[in-house]
C-alpha cells in the first residue's frame, strides 16, 4: 500500500529501514556472516518474521542464497561484512552471474567520510563487482534505502535473472529517516506475437529433424507441465542444457537427454543433424554447445529458434531465424494454443534416439575398477529416493555418475552450477533443507569438491538440517587428473590429495558418519544415515582408476602415450 501524502512516518534506523524492505519485498531467509559493519542490519533482523541462517563462510553463504533463487525464481539474500568478507562472497556472486539466478548480497562498508584513503578493509565494490553482477552500487543517503531495494529486486529479476552488489556504509545504516516503504516488485514479462506464434507452427509443420533444447531460468511448475504438454502433441524430441535437467521428465516419451559434459555421442549428432533447433531459456554458452562446435557461429546451419527474456542475449552468438524475447514461463503459456497440423514426420527418429538415451543412462550396464560400483549405487538411489528429493552437486568428474544416472522427474530438484565452480554441492544442499525441511536433500560431492566448503556441514548441524552427503573419495583433483594425464601422460603434478577420515568428520561436528568401501556396504549405510536424522556423510571410496564411466585413467594414459609415439 502507498502512503498518503498526509501520513506520519515515524522515523527509523537504516539498519531497520533495509529489514522493512526485505519483508515488503517478501524475503523470507536471509543467509549471512555476521559482521560489525552491518550491525545495524542485525538488529533489524532481531524481531523480524526473517529465517537467519549463520554461515561458516561467505562463499558457502551466498551459494546457499544462490540455491534460494534457484529453487524459488526469488532473489536469494546473502549478507556479508567488507573486504575479506565481501571476497569470500565472490565465489557465489560468479556463480550467480553464470547461471542466471536471481540474487541480492549486501556488503557492510566503511564510514563514507573514510573513503580513498585505503581505511581498514575498504573495497570499491563497483570497481570489484562490476563484471559480476548486474549493478553494483552503494547506498550514501538513508532515505533512499527504499528506492534502491525496490530496483535491486526488479534487476535481479527482470529479463536475464542475476546477481545485485550493495555496499552498505556503517554509519549510513545508524541514521534516521521517515522514508516510506518501497511496494513489492514485479517480475516484467511479455508475451510472443500472434505473428511469432504462427511462423513457429509453420518451422514445426516445414521440419523433417527437430529438437527442442530447454535452459536456462524463469522456469516455474507450471511452464514445465504446459511445455511437456506441447512436447507431447507434436511428438517433439526434448534435450535440456548441461545441469537443467529438472525442466523435463525423463520419463517424459520425448525426453533424449542431457546436453553437457560427457554426453550421449548420439544425442550430439542427433542435434548437429538437425533441422530445426527450438532453443528456450538458455544460451547454448561453451559447455552445452560442446565447446561451440554444435552450432555454427554466428550463423547456425540448422533453423534456430531462440526464446530468451534479456534481448541482449539474442543473436549477440548466434543469428536465430526467429528470435523471441519472452521468458520461458510466457512462451510455454503460448505454446499451450499451437495444435499439430499433420502426424510428425520424425517419430522413427524419436524412437530411436530415446532408446539410445535409456541404454546411455542404464547404471546397470556399468562396471569398473574397484569393490564400489558406483553404477549399482546409482541404480539403488533410483530405488530408494523419492521423486521429489533435491540433487546438489559441485564440480568435478564424480558429478558424471549424478548428471548421467539420475532420473530427474520433477521441477525444483537439482542444484548444481553451470558456472562449475567446486564446493557448491555442500551450501545448496544445507540451503534447500533450510528452505523446505519436508525435502529429502542429497549432496554429492568430490573429495576436493567437498573440502572447498566443508566446514557448512556445521550449519547443518546447528540448524539440524538432515542433509545426506554422498562424498566420492578418489584421492586426488580428479578432473584435472584425467586431463593431465591426456595432454601430460604419466607426469603427474599438483593433483593428489591426502584427505582425511570424512565419516569421522561428521563425527566430530555432532553428525552421522560412515565408511563404505564395497557396493554391498552402501544400501545399509544409506538406510541408517536416513534413519539417523541427522546431517549425515557417506565416505565412499573408490579406485582411484575409476575416473568415468566410461574409462579409466591408465586407458586415458596408454592412448595419449601411443598418440605421441
Amino acid at each position: 500500500m502507498k502512503a498518503s501524502s498526509n501520513s506520519v512516518l515515524s522515523p527509523r534506523m537504516g539498519g531497520h529501514i533495509l529489514v522493512d524492505q526485505l519483508i515488503a519485498q517478501g524475503v523470507k531467509h536471509v543467509f549471512c556472516v555476521p559482521g560489525e559493519s552491518y550491525l545495524a542490519v542485525l538488529d533489524g533482523l532481531h524481531d523480524a518474521a526473517i529465517q537467519v541462517t549463520v554461515c561458516r563462510q561467505e562463499g558457502g553463504a551466498a551459494m546457499m542464497a544462490d540455491a534460494h533463487g534457484k529453487l524459488t525464481g526469488e532473489p536469494g539474500i546473502c549478507m556479508v561484512t567488507r573486504g575479506p568478507g565481501a571476497s569470500n562472497a565472490l565465489a557465489g556472486v560468479h556463480i550467480a552471474m553464470q547461471d542466471s539466478t536471481p540474487m541480492i548480497l549486501f556488503v557492510g562498508q566503511i564510514e563514507r567520510g573514510m573513503r580513498e584513503r585505503e581505511a581498514f578493509q575498504e573495497m570499491d565494490y563497483r570497481a570489484v563487482f562490476g563484471t559480476q553482477a548486474k549493478w553494483v552500487t552503494e547506498i550514501d543517503q538513508v532515505d533512499r534505502i527504499p528506492e534502491i531495494i525496490s530496483r535491486a529486486f526488479h534487476v535481479a529479476t527482470s529479463g536475464r535473472p542475476g546477481p545485485v552488489v550493495i555496499a552498505l556504509p556503517e554509519d549510513m545504516l545508524v541514521e534516521y529517516t521517515e522514508a516510506a516503504d518501497a511496494p513489492h516488485y514485479d517480475v516484467i514479462d511479455s508475451a510472443p506475437t500472434a505473428a511469432q506464434l504462427d511462423t513457429l507452427a509453420q518451422q514445426l509443420a516445414n521440419a523433417k529433424r527437430p529438437i527442442a533444447i530447454l535452459g536456462g531460468t524463469r522456469w516455474n511448475q507450471a511452464a514445465v507441465d504446459q511445455f511437456a504438454e506441447f512436447a507431447t502433441r507434436y511428438q517433439l524430441p526434448v534435450a535440456v542444457q548441461f545441469r537443467r535437467q529438472m525442466l523435463f521428465s525423463v520419463d517424459h516419451p520425448s525426453f533424449i537427454g542431457d546436453v553437457g559434459l560427457g554426453g550421449n555421442p548420439e544425442l550430439m549428432a542427433y542435434i548437429k543433424d538437425a533441422d530445426l533447433i527450438l532453443l528456450v531459456g538458455g544460451r547454448m554458452s561453451e559447455i552445452a554447445s560442446q565447446s561451440y562446435t554444435l552450432l555454427d557461429i554466428p550463423v547456425p546451419s540448422q533453423t534456430l529458434v531462440h526464446v530468451y527474456p534479456d534481448a541482449g542475449e539474442l543473436n549477440r552468438v548466434y543469428r536465430a531465424d526467429l528470435a523471441i524475447n519472452v521468458s520461458p514461463a510466457s512462451f510455454a503459456q503460448a505454446v499451450a494454443t499451437l495444435q499439430p497440423s499433420q502426424p510428425a514426420a520424425w517419430s522413427a527418429d524419436l524412437d530411436r534416439i530415446r532408446a539410445s538415451y535409456l541404454a546411455w543412462t542404464d547404471p546397470q550396464t556399468i562396471t569398473h575398477p574397484g569393490t564400489l560400483q558406483m553404477g549399482q549405487v546409482m541404480s539403488y538411489l533410483r530405488s530408494a529416493l523419492p521423486d521429489d528429493a533435491i540433487m546438489c552437486n559441485g564440480a568435478g568428474n564424480y558429478a558424471t555418475w549424478l548428471h548421467r544416472f539420475h532420473r530427474f522427474t520433477r521441477y525444483g530438484t537439482q542444484l548444481a552450477p553451470t558456472s562449475g565452480s567446486m564446493g557448491y554441492g555442500l551450501p545448496a544442499a544445507v540451503g534447500a533443507k533450510r528452505i523446505d525441511p519436508s525435502k529429502t536433500v542429497i549432496c554429492f560431492a568430490g573429495d576436493g569438491c567437498f573440502m572447498m566448503h566443508g566446514q557448512e556441514f556445521a550449519t547443518a548441524v546447528q540448524y539440524q538440517l538432515p542433509i545426506i552427503v554422498i562424498l566420492i573419495d578418489n584421492g586426488m583433483y580428479g578432473t584435472i587428473r584425467m586431463h593431465q594425464e591426456l595432454h601430460y601422460p604419466a607426469r603427474l603434478s599438483a593433483t593428489a590429495l591426502q584427505n582425511p577420515d570424512f565419516a569421522a568428520y561428521a563425527l566430530a561436528f555432532g553428525g552421522h558418519g560412515e565408511r563404505v568401501e564395497t557396493t554391498e556396504q552402501f544400501a545399509p549405510a544409506f538406510e541408517r544415515a536416513i534413519a539417523s536424522q541427522k546431517p549425515a556423510i557417506l565416505h565412499c571410496l573408490i579406485d582411484p582408476e575409476t575416473i568415468s564411466p566410461s574409462t579409466t585413467l591408465e586407458k586415458i594414459r596408454q592412448k595419449a602415450l601411443a598418440a605421441q609415439a
